[in-house]
């Protein structure tokens, strides 16, 4: 499918697929004995794809500051990564190539913005809202911290990553009609699938949708609540996909 149909192609109803990611990580188990459980991490930068974990520079809106405990490395299993290869390759063709925010994440991370940042942006924005209604708020956006082996946050696998689309020639990067890390609804990947208001919500509609058709048709599964989450082999991407079990647990590649 060329970039003029994927453009046209329109992404479906998240709704659904948010209802469906409840209890992932309580209700999917992950198959240890898999050949793939124990698969080895490697960084992209070293296979030629592109991007900046957006967690170990200050130039890192809306952050704009280095977070404690981040990896400047970008760190996904073999078999994932080969899968982030091969969509470069076909998008190429298109004149574009992939950008990566983020991918393996330590568990400091994902402590510092699901039990810190998140909820304090949230109560100074929204002060009359109780302590449940924060915890869903965050949960939306942020996965608890692992919980041992049995239900490790989808990025603690080393099969999730966030990212984007720019032009391969200039570095542009695609208009995706909000920051990455917007954790509001703009973020959710059918936030512009409706009839486009201007010029700027008919790109990122079509932008989007590029991204989507693009990584669904590798395999992967996508974070309704976020445009620029995608995962393969973990328990939310079994979950989305109806597979028996997922094929990562917890893993660490920092480790000698």
């Amino acid at each position: 499918m060329q970039i003029k149909e994927l453009r046209k192609r329109p992404i479906p109803p998240t709704r659904p697929v948010m209802d469906k990611k409840v209890g992932f990580r309580s209700d999917v188990w992950i198959d240890t004995q898999s050949p793939y459980f124990a698969e080895a991490c490697e960084d992209l930068r070293e296979t030629g794809v592109a991007g900046v974990n957006h967690y170990a520079t200050p130039y890192n809106p809306p952050y704009f500051q280095s977070v404690p405990g981040a990896v400047e490395g970008l760190y996904l299993r073999k078999s994932v990564a080969e899968k982030i290869v091969s969509i470069n390759q076909r998008l190429e063709t298109m004149g574009l190539e992939l950008y990566l925010f983020d991918a393996w994440r330590p568990q400091a991370i994902q402590r510092h913005f699901h039990d810190v940042w998140f909820p304090a942006y949230l109560r100074e924005r929204h002060p009359e809202w109780s302590d449940e209604e924060i915890a869903i708020e965050v949960e939306k956006y942020w996965a608890a911290p692992s919980d041992g082996e049995a239900s490790p946050a989808p990025h603690a696998t080393g099969g999730a990553t966030d990212l984007t689309l720019r032009v391969k020639m200039t570095g542009q990067p695609l208009f995706m009609g909000g920051l990455f890390d917007d954790l509001t609804e703009n973020a959710h990947t059918d936030r512009f699938e409706r009839p486009p208001a201007s010029m700027s919500d008919e790109e990122a509609q079509a932008n989007r949708r590029i991204l989507y058709w693009v990584m669904l048709e590798a395999g992967f599964a996508n974070n309704p609540t976020e445009w620029w989450h995608y995962s393969y082999g973990d328990q939310m991407w079994a979950r989305l996909n109806d597979q028996p079990a997922a094929l990562y647990g917890a893993c660490d590649p920092t480790e000698a």
